[in-house]
């Protein structure tokens, strides 16, 4: 690694991530000196921290091209970074606005929420600027350990210490083995900078040490995204978590890994894609028959969308294949399509969800039409775009990373993928089903949540996707040019 003198200057390229993690320690003493009747100041504060860090990343924005790095290289600030930054920072931001209520409602709403959201978001803008093994280390293990102190925050919930405790188990395991295939990959071209790994992919004196390194690596970055066959933790995790917590680990945490997967794949070991894609083509197909056949069988909300992850992960490699600029982009714009609609569909049961009861099952959702006919056309929209039917956001992410793998030759793989998204139909529409033709269990009014913020919230977000279906070019266009397309 190149250790080069500080330069003052690293401060400012690294200035939103300077700003995020100074303001969170502020947060936190700030938090101690609060009663619990003023969480109010926190939530607002936190949202505040968001808002500013967005505006510090949007400022000086680099175009495709260009860029700044910090710190010998160790961190990028590019045109890529800006784009998974935002939105991140946007997915977290909706997490404490639509997990408000659900957490006042059940005494989790404590300031250890809003820290351990805002330094998980923390790890997750170090990782998708990482320009360095260590980096991504670093931002990566502050995501995970976050990660699993948020999905044990009901300390009283069987479940949800069971979740943390696999998750952690599982995690550690995963994180020993990407530290490995790192290790291997550092002994074999003696740097753990990226773009000089890059760049000694082909004269490197153990090769077979590099290979080694890079099927660690894969399996690193395959649990991290959830794909199959290291999805073990995504059901439990998702289900046994307090449904606020699912909400942000089932959305933010994926562009991070897009991010993670295209810093290492593309920029540390692009030489060596024709091998890389290869095992990423058995992770898609065997995501998108895991996800989308197990599926099926689930009766509660939570499990059956934790394994549409699965199987949207598999789709979400299909842009990986190609191996260019443009599958990177249609990647990246079904990674923003997915954790978008993601936030909409674990808001719904956020939305449903009161004191005592979790709304968790699919049977919770019978007959929501007739009781709140606004929010099951909200609901309806989320299964549609998760299924990839026109002329909503899914559809198009869908087809732009088919396409991204046709233009690859990758046609079996497309094939493959077809197939399983019309088994995938049969799920959605079975909720969808449940809310239009079943009768509901209660026939009074849908209880709608005091926060108006929230609701207000959660039905821009929900015609967003179809806002975004019918004019999905800009933000298409906008990944493209962040690879410089």
């Amino acid at each position: 690694m190149n250790m080069t003198a500080f330069d003052p200057n690293d401060l400012l390229v690294i200035l939103p991530e300077l700003f995020l993690l100074t303001a969170t320690f502020a947060l936190l003493l700030i938090d101690l000196f609060l009663k619990p009747s003023q969480r109010a100041i926190t939530h607002w504060l936190a949202l505040l921290i968001l808002a500013v860090t967005a505006a510090l990343v949007w400022r000086d924005a680099p175009a495709a091209g260009q860029g700044w790095s910090a710190f010998g290289g160790m961190f990028q600030r590019d045109a890529v970074a800006t784009v998974l930054k935002l939105f991140v920072l946007l997915l977290s931001g909706l997490t404490f606005v639509y997990g408000r209520e659900y957490l006042r409602e059940r005494h989790l709403l404590v300031g250890e929420f809003y820290l351990l959201v805002l330094f998980a978001s923390l790890g997750m803008l170090l990782l998708v600027s990482a320009g360095s093994l260590i980096m991504v280390y670093l931002g990566l293990e502050l995501l995970t350990l976050s990660s699993y102190a948020l999905v044990a925050l009901n300390r009283d919930s069987k479940d949800a210490s069971e979740a943390a405790i696999k998750y952690f188990v599982l995690g550690a395991l995963a994180s020993g083995l990407l530290l490995y295939g790192m290790s291997m990959i550092y002994g074999a071209t003696g740097t753990l900078d990226l773009s000089r790994i890059h760049a000694s992919i082909g004269n490197v004196p153990h090769p077979n040490l590099l290979a080694v390194g890079l099927v660690f690596l894969v399996v690193g970055i395959a649990f991290k995204f959830g794909a199959a066959p290291f999805h073990m933790w995504l059901p439990d995790v998702y289900q046994g978590a307090p449904t606020a917590v699912t909400l942000f680990i089932g959305s933010a945490p994926k562009l991070a890994a897009f991010g993670m997967a295209w810093r290492l794949l593309d920029g540390g070991l692009g030489g060596l894609s024709p091998h890389w894609t290869q095992m990423l083509a058995f992770l898609i197909v065997l995501s998108l028959a895991v996800g989308n056949v197990f599926a099926i069988a689930q009766t509660n909300l939570k499990r059956l969308l934790a394994y549409s992850t699965i199987s949207h992960v598999g789709f979400l490699l299909l842009g990986f294949i190609a191996a260019t600029p443009e599958g990177y982009a249609a990647a990246l714009f079904y990674a923003v399509s997915y954790a978008i609609t993601a936030a909409v569909a674990f808001g719904m049961i956020l939305l449903l969800a009161r004191a005592g009861f979790e709304a968790g099952d699919i049977d919770d959702f019978k007959g929501l039409n007739r009781r709140n006919p606004w929010y099951a056309g909200i609901m309806a929209i989320v299964m549609f775009s998760l299924a990839g039917v026109p002329p909503l956001f899914g559809f198009f992410a869908k087809l732009m990373v088919l396409k991204a793998a046709v233009d690859a030759g990758q046609i079996w793989l497309v094939i493959v993928a077809i197939a399983f998204a019309i088994i995938g139909l049969y799920y959605y529409l079975r909720v969808v089903k449940v809310m239009y033709f079943d009768e509901p269990a209660d026939s009074v009014p849908l209880l709608l949540p005091r926060d108006r913020p929230m609701r207000w919230a959660l039905s821009v977000n929900g015609l967003a996707l179809l806002a975004l279906g019918i004019a999905w070019g800009p933000l298409f266009d906008w990944c493209r040019r962040s690879f410089g397309v």
